[in-house]
């Protein structure tokens, strides 16, 4: 068995730098978890209109409702097993802003049926994301976000994309600094960015049996539906 991220990228996992070719084999079988501690250098939003629904989003700790400069953040993986027997690892961020810290709260499994992973939004699972990996020629790993689906109840609907998000992710590791690298942007078709940040961090890890899921790191409501 591997992780859920090598056998969304089968052999071209190997092509990742060494580094994180260990953090994304974060997982039940590897049984480590990972922290990663660092700064976000920058924190983006797109034009005003957007904001309404970013703090709408921010109560569900979907995306960053925030925007800001040098903001220290903390990235928590750990693996468990959720409420379906699935194998599921968190991306729970927590961004120290002055005065409250916001959360962009993610968990994600492996779909055989959809053949890539599946990144769960928020604290309800209410969106789900399609999400397909890849590595780039340095190494990196690239993430490109595929279909939206909204699910709430008998509600079972795609997310047009006229309103959805485009999400790309870039991760690589700096040898010569010692440190992760992450840059994320969230645009619209229509409407260009909606949110990005970048920065740096570096990770820790732990064995997920004796650290656990922590209270508050599952969502509040799992979602059975990939």
């Amino acid at each position: 068995m591997t992780s859920i991220f090598q056998r969304a990228m089968g052999s071209e996992f190997d092509r990742l730098h060494p580094q994180l070719q260990r953090r994304f084999s974060v997982g039940l079988d590897s049984g480590e978890a990972c922290v990663g501690t660092g700064t976000m250098d920058e924190i983006l939003h797109g034009r005003s209109f957007v904001r309404p629904f970013l703090a709408l989003g921010g109560s569900r700790n979907v995306l960053v409702p925030r925007a800001g400069r040098n903001i220290p953040f903390v990235i928590e993986n750990v693996p468990y097993l959720d409420s379906y027997g699935r194998e599921t690892v968190t991306f729970v961020r927590t961004f120290r802003f002055p005065g409250r810290p916001r959360r962009f709260d993610a968990t994600m499994v492996f779909s055989p049926e959809r053949g890539c992973v599946v990144d769960y939004l928020g604290t309800h699972q209410h969106l789900a994301s399609d999400l397909h990996f890849s590595a780039d020629r340095t190494g990196a790993l690239v993430i490109r976000s595929g279909e939206h689906r909204f699910r709430e109840g008998s509600v079972d609907a795609r997310v047009p994309q006229l309103i959805g998000g485009d999400a790309v992710a870039r991760e690589s590791y700096d040898d010569e600094a010692g440190c992760f690298r992450i840059e994320v942007r969230v645009t619209n078709r229509r409407f260009g960015l909606l949110v990005g940040y970048r920065g740096s961090f570096t990770a820790q890890y732990k064995d997920a049996m004796s650290c656990g899921v922590r209270n508050g790191l599952r969502p509040v409501r799992e979602e059975a539906r990939a």
